[in-house]
């Protein structure tokens, strides 16, 4: 039974397949930044509506994130399929978003038409601005926490097949210093330099990494530097910091020993600290049972270079997700190995033959797992139980 559905899922996908990479071609012409991607959300929103989808938009408190859901019968689990769609600000669509909407609603459809007489729940959600604002992030912070999902899966272009084991967890401030501006040679003695303020907070972070473990990451960069001349004392100073760490326990006792160098900077020059924390993004619970459920999948469907999975990756606003549910995003191989994602690499094969057969294998994974996660409950059970003992040690 199980065979015939998953035969008949992937029938539809390449049904499909030109529709859905002809909308993976039109994102990407029209890279849009979060939380502004008012095209290809329209997109996407108009096409689940069209196939059957109940589909509410601006969910979680961002105008261009969506919730789809269809059912199958009253009852039974409820699986999820997560997709972004911005682009990177001033380089367009350097990460493989464009692929995402697309891949996860081919599966959504193979799911719908291959369906069998179990009763489950099949929600897609959109969600905006990963590149730039975390935007599951923020839809949990506005009480969208996909916490009625039994699972979470994602698709994701890159140069292998493959999934991921851990990333690094990751908080974000907005640090902005406030002085008093002078004439630098006729009245220095007036002035409350922001800058020197901003120079110590990142010389404070710089002796602060000799004391920290060997997974610590701390960013820094001046993003607004008051515009003044050189003989004038600034009056504000702005930047963008960053720590990051293997676990979220660990980012958010930093947190504390940060902002402490950040008002010592304050103190040191007499100015103002305005200190706001933009996000806390968390590291991932893997799945180890779900990643091999989907590798089982990708190698069955000949997937092109597939690929032991990553050990540790950067931050994502997934694993904010997947510390409320079980999740997993399935990598899907459209260019070289070793080629970096934010790169003209990825740009270049953003329309390419290996993107568009990228959008096809990663539609028919997704819904060969959604499949046979319905038609065996053991599964899905495991994988829940799984996730709650990973949960529980992480939270000891």
């Amino acid at each position: 039974m199980l065979e015939e559905m998953i035969a008949r899922a992937n029938s539809c996908v390449d049904g499909y397949a030109k529709e859905l990479t002809e909308m993976a071609d039109r994102i990407f012409d029209h890279p849009e930044i979060g939380p502004h991607e008012v095209f290809a959300s329209g997109l996407l929103t108009d096409w689940l509506e069209a196939h059957g989808f109940a589909v509410t938009r601006g969910v979680g408190g961002l105008e261009t994130a969506f919730r789809a859901v269809w059912k199958n019968g009253e009852g039974g689990p409820n699986l999820g399929l997560l997709c972004e769609y911005d682009a990177l600000p001033g380089m367009g669509h350097g990460c493989g978003h464009q692929m995402q909407g697309p891949a996860i609603l081919g599966a959504a459809l193979a799911v719908q038409q291959a369906a069998g007489d179990r009763p489950f729940t099949l929600t897609v959600y959109g969600t905006p601005g990963e590149e730039n604002i975390s935007g599951k992030y923020i839809m949990i912070r506005n009480g969208c926490t996909f916490e009625e999902l039994d699972v979470a899966l994602m698709m994701h272009g890159g140069p292998a097949t493959q999934t991921d084991i851990k990333c690094l967890a990751n908080a974000a401030w907005q640090l902005t210093y406030h002085g008093k501006a002078a004439h630098a040679a006729l009245k220095p003695e007036a002035g409350r330099s922001s800058l020197d303020a901003m120079c110590l907070a990142f010389h404070g972070m710089e002796c602060l990494r000799e004391h920290v473990t060997d997974d610590v990451r701390l960013h820094y960069n001046i993003t607004d530097a008051g515009g003044t001349a050189a003989n004038v004392v600034p009056s504000l100073t702005r930047a963008q910091v960053m720590v990051r760490a293997n676990t979220v326990k660990a980012v958010k006792e930093l947190m504390v020993r940060l902002e402490k160098i950040f008002q010592g900077a304050a103190m040191m020059t007499e100015t103002e600290a305005e200190i706001r924390l933009d996000k806390v993004l968390d590291n991932k619970i893997p799945n180890l049972r779900l990643n091999d459920l989907l590798m089982k999948h990708a190698r069955r469907l000949q997937a092109p270079n597939c690929q032991p999975p990553r050990q540790r990756t950067g931050s994502t606003d997934f694993a904010n997700v997947m510390h409320r549910v079980p999740g997993s995003c399935i990598r899907v191989a459209f260019v070289p190995d070793g080629t970096s994602s934010h790169s003209p690499e990825f740009i270049a094969a953003g329309k390419s033959e290996a993107a568009h057969r990228a959008v096809v294998f990663g539609a028919k994974i997704l819904a060969d797992t959604v499949l046979e996660l319905v038609e065996n409950p053991e599964e899905l059970a495991a994988i829940r139980q799984e996730f709650q003992e990973r949960l529980a040690a992480e939270e000891k």
